[in-house]
């Protein structure tokens, strides 16, 4: 199947400018993040190749390359050599989730590069594990106030028996013939249009360049054994649902000690009882009776750091909003504070007792009179 165009891909035509390429692949990106489109195959694949395009056209060289010979044929250029571009290129998801967090660092985009000062590419070299991703959900007490958590993580993690080299004890590796201890190999192709070396771990001993004769028996030479560890993870003031945290190493292991991949941990918030946030701020509804609103009150309220007392002004109408300053939520890597905003809502009494019965029919003849008789009406100022 032919890939599409890059360019096509993130909706741009040739010659769009670096900008234009990180703005248009952020729209995408967020559009189609298996995230907001749990068990959607073809978002993710969408997601995937959103990565893949952008993965190329952000990077200067690669972007010339493509630029001057877009997607060659499957056999070669001109049926004359290799193609970077061909149908061996590709990212799988953990490479497109990596890549979404480095193309929002340093943008205040939301990823967690620029959150929490993690960002940068997959070193090279040895094998490296996989990656791993857990959802963490807060409540916006703890996001308000920073949270450190520790999370219980199922991942492969060094053999104890052999340290993590997958031989036996007493024994050795013996470096790989085919690759000769490099860990990788090289397939050079020659065209019309100069020469194209491409680099993939050798599979003869798996990237590690080498061989082992006796493996180990707790591990079978693999080196890593399944493990439940206590990950801590320190959460700052301010975090939105969507933000994510790049621990480094904190993920598997990679066979026979190699780099440890990551543990990408994905913010959720949890629904509160009282509370709603919207952004930096947070909204409740506080209801109160025709006397307290007629009269005025002082009333005793949540907030997310505790009690604090509420004035409640005379004639105060039912949709009112109050604000109380600097008690909403701290925004993210700044000194400012959002502001609770308090609804009022009277509510209107659907039973009364006799003695109750007689002062509102008292009312009623006294509003009777005041108004002589007319209604009141108002235009809607809004339906919503």
């Amino acid at each position: 199947m032919s890939k599409r165009d890059y360019y096509e891909v993130l909706g741009l035509t040739k010659g769009a400018s670096k900008d234009e390429i990180k703005k248009a692949y952020r729209k995408i990106a967020m559009k189609y993040h298996p995230d907001k489109n749990p068990g959607d195959a073809q978002a993710e694949a969408s997601f995937k190749e959103a990565a893949e395009s952008y993965s190329i056209l952000s990077d200067a060289q690669k972007k010339a390359q493509y630029d001057q010979y877009g997607h060659a044929p499957e056999g070669g250029m001109g049926g004359m050599g290799g193609n970077p571009f061909g149908a061996g290129f590709g990212v799988d998801l953990s490479d497109a989730l990596r890549i979404f967090m480095d193309g929002f660092g340093g943008g205040g985009g939301g990823g967690l590069g620029d959150i929490f000062g993690g960002g940068g590419g997959r070193s090279r070299g040895r094998a490296r594990g996989s990656d791993l991703k857990v959802k963490l959900p807060l409540t916006l007490e703890e996001i308000a106030a920073g949270v450190t958590k520790k999370l219980k993580v199922k991942r492969q993690e060094a053999c104890d028996d052999c340290g993590g080299s997958g031989a036996s004890e007493g024994t050795g590796k013996t470096t790989c013939t085919v690759c000769h201890g490099h860990g990788e190999v090289q397939q050079v192709s020659r065209s019309m249009f100069g020469q194209f070396v491409n680099i993939q771990p050798c599979t003869n001993c798996d990237g590690t360049g080498e061989v082992i004769a006796h493996p180990c028996k707790t591990c079978r030479g693999d080196g890593r054994v399944r493990k439940e560890s206590v990950v801590s993870a320190k959460i700052p003031p301010g975090v939105h649902a969507g933000n994510y945290m790049t621990l480094r190493g904190e993920g598997n292991a990679a066979r026979r000690e190699g780099q440890k991949g990551d543990l990408i941990v994905l913010i959720d918030e949890k629904d509160h009882e009282l509370f709603i946030r919207d952004e930096d701020n947070i909204y409740l509804e506080l209801v109160i009776d025709m006397a307290q609103a007629v009269m005025g009150t002082e009333i005793e309220i949540p907030t997310l750091t505790g009690r604090v007392n509420l004035k409640i002004p005379a004639g105060s109408q039912s949709g009112k909003l109050l604000r109380l300053r600097g008690k909403g939520i701290p925004r993210l890597n700044s000194h400012l504070v959002g502001d609770q905003m308090v609804k009022v809502q009277i509510e209107t009494p659907t039973k009364l007792s006799k003695p109750e019965r007689e002062i509102y029919k008292k009312l009623a003849e006294h509003y009777k009179a005041s108004r002589k008789g007319d209604s009141i009406f108002r235009k809607i100022k809004s339906l919503l």
